[in-house]
């Protein structure tokens, strides 16, 4: 057998330089490149390998967790086709990777981590960073990332890593079960030779599958759907990933059945299609909510069912409300009681649609779902287009100013306060990957990296990445990043001075939006004083990106044409109005409040949750 003589961190990326997916005949490179930040845990294997072979591109980060978020904006930009690897040294550099860990395995995108471990020969514990666990010696900090990785691996001897490397190879590429894959690796591992095989190096393709659901299963889905009188789809983020946004429109235009949308199932359907409603649950649509809470069959297409969709389990009012859920994961499928469609959503609805030839809905329903779109279609028109260009423009407006800038291949980039709600209700997504919201994890944080890893996927389209400033100072290490590769990102910073969307919740909650603001305490202790003296355009300017400063409406488009067009990473600066509010939620979202308070406010809001909270159910 033909043997090559290399380091483990060498074998690694030599693999790795070899690895491809492949889906409907298209075929790409599985790992397009690494990023890094080099520590005595990884810089002497995996970071001399890299030097060493350069056919796998390195990208400097600035922080472990920021590198996981710019890989996770790249795999979920190129469509989960392709994917980056994360190196890191031990203890602190590696536990960093967890945060972005979490947020990758709940929104099923693929990323490979590469934490450095602990000596495998024990030479000299405790080594510089190591914890010790008396009862357990096998154990690191990178233990704390297994919860939150779809697949976990320490490579204790260079041989287990020809296994293991395959395995999570599988499993990035398998549509069901992606997520964050980690291969811990000891440092004095990554240094040690071995005598590799060959055909460990081969070229090799991982075809990415999209099982069919079994006939039984569509035929009683097909069953349900014909007997229902008022169906509503929910498009979820497994729309994206099957690329089946057409095959939804096509069975939505066939049947007539009325379609909304979670937040990573925005852009599904374009928002001026006949049958797009917008954003569902409690950050949806007055068109949407209000088809739901009478609607006897939900068909769920991609949808995990979070608490934000359903309304805390009260959106869906119909007593006999039933569920028919389309989705690779059984798990999912499973969820409401449903009649479960396990396959690949563009193959399940396009069967689907074969078996309901000829079946619509009533005309009195289209045009009352029709009706309610068109209402809310006004709606958005009033609150986010300004009256008098000359205002400081609040949250409605500033989104209501990139509508009229960016084209329709542009992205906007989100993940959490209260932008994420706004962009739910009033953005018209007009083509699939342009609304990028991460809100299955909701990371604050998110933004700026994953808008570096969505322009390194689309280096084609002009990637704006909006923040409130208490997302822009949990991490804005990466636009040094941006600076150094020349990667061209549009950050917006909409100034509101504290953390606005929690400021919001903690009233409704009774704790009269205690610790959201920043301003300096006053004689109370509280932070009701002066705003600070925070200037982060400044900031932003002293990391390397030129900023535009607006005040106005017209100064804020302005800002943005020239951001769009500059070639470099350009940001906006706007603040806005604080007494434009945002529009009030269309549904519940459950939020325990204090069942015993001496303050008054938190007694008025415990009286209005429980409330609230007798319409929760389960559905049976």
């Amino acid at each position: 057998m033909s043997t090559r003589r290399l380091t483990v961190g060498q074998a690694l990326v030599r693999f790795l330089t070899q690895q491809h997916s492949e889906r409907d005949g298209a075929r790409t490179r599985l790992i397009a490149g690494c990023w890094g930040i080099f520590g005595h845990g990884n810089v002497a294997g995996v970071g001399q390998a890299l030097l060493e072979d350069r056919e796998l591109p390195y990208v400097q980060g600035r922080n472990e967790q920021a590198m996981v978020h710019a890989a996770v904006g790249y795999a979920r930009q190129s469509g989960r086709m392709s994917a980056y690897a994360c190196t890191t040294s031990i203890g602190p550099g590696a536990t960093n990777l967890v945060t972005g860990a979490a947020l990758a395995s709940i929104n099923h995108l693929p990323v490979l981590l590469l934490p450095g471990d602990v000596f495998a020969t024990r030479p000299a514990d405790p080594v510089l960073q190591q914890l010790e666990v008396p009862h357990a010696r096998d154990v690191s900090v990178n233990d704390a990332l297994r919860p939150v990785s779809r697949y976990f691996d320490r490579i204790w001897r260079p041989e287990a890593l020809i296994p293991s490397a395959l395995e999570a190879m599988r499993v990035l590429t398998d549509p069901a079960e992606t997520g964050a894959v980690t291969l811990a690796l000891p440092q004095d591992v990554q240094a040690e030779a071995f005598d590799w095989p060959e055909e460990f190096f081969a070229e090799r393709v991982w075809p990415v599958r999209r099982p069919r659901a079994d006939p039984e299963s569509l035929r009683a889905a097909a069953e349900r759907i014909r007997a229902a009188r008022r169906p509503l789809i929910i498009a979820g983020g497994g729309v994206h990933h099957s690329g089946a946004e057409e095959a939804l429109r096509r069975f939505a235009a066939a049947t007539g059945i009325p379609v909304s949308e979670t937040q990573a199932g925005r852009g599904s359907l374009r928002f001026d299609d006949p049958r797009e409603l917008g954003s569902i649950g409690h950050t949806g649509t007055s068109a949407s909510d209000d088809i739901a809470r009478r609607a006897d069959l939900v068909i769920g297409v991609g949808t995990r069912y979070s608490d934000f969709t359903t309304a805390s389990h009260t959106l869906f009012a119909e007593p006999d409300v039933r569920f028919v859920n389309i989705n690779i994961t059984g798990m999912d499928a499973h969820k409401q009681s449903a009649t479960a469609v396990v396959g690949d959503a563009r193959e399940a609805l396009t069967d689907l649609a074969e078996r309901l030839a000829g079946h619509r809905v009533d005309d009195e329903y289209a045009r009352e779902y029709a009706t309610a779109a068109e209402k809310w279609s006004r709606v958005v028109d009033r609150v986010t287009k300004a009256a008098d260009g000359a205002e400081r423009p609040g949250q409605a407006e500033v989104l209501g100013a990139l509508d009229d800038v960016l084209d329709d291949r542009d992205v906007v980039i989100n993940a959490a306060g209260s932008l994420p709600e706004d962009l739910n209700k009033l953005w018209r997504a007009k083509e699939p990957r342009q609304y990028h919201v991460e809100y299955g994890y909701s990371c604050m944080g998110y933004e700026l990296p994953a808008a570096i890893g969505a322009r390194l996927a689309a280096p084609d389209r002009e990637v704006f990445a909006l923040v409130g400033d208490g997302t822009y100072l949990m991490l804005p290490t990466e636009l040094v990043t941006a600076v150094q590769e020349g990667i061209k990102i549009i950050p917006v910073l909409v100034q509101n001075h504290g953390y606005a969307s929690i400021g919001g919740l903690s009233e409704k909650v009774g704790a009269e939006r205690f610790g959201t603001a920043y301003r300096f305490r006053d004689h109370d202790g509280r932070f009701t004083g002066e705003p600070l003296p925070v200037d982060l355009a400044a900031n932003m300017r002293s990391l390397g990106v030129d900023v535009l400063r607006a005040d106005t409406v017209d100064e804020l488009r302005e800002a943005l044409r020239t951001a769009r067009a500059a070639d470099r990473p350009t940001a906006v600066h706007v603040e806005t109005d604080p007494a434009k509010k945002q529009l009030p939620p269309e549904a519940w979202w459950d939020v325990p409040v204090a069942e015993v308070a001496a303050l008054e406010s938190t007694r008025a809001a415990r009286e209005q949750y429980d409330h609230n909270r007798r319409d929760q159910r389960h559905y049976l």
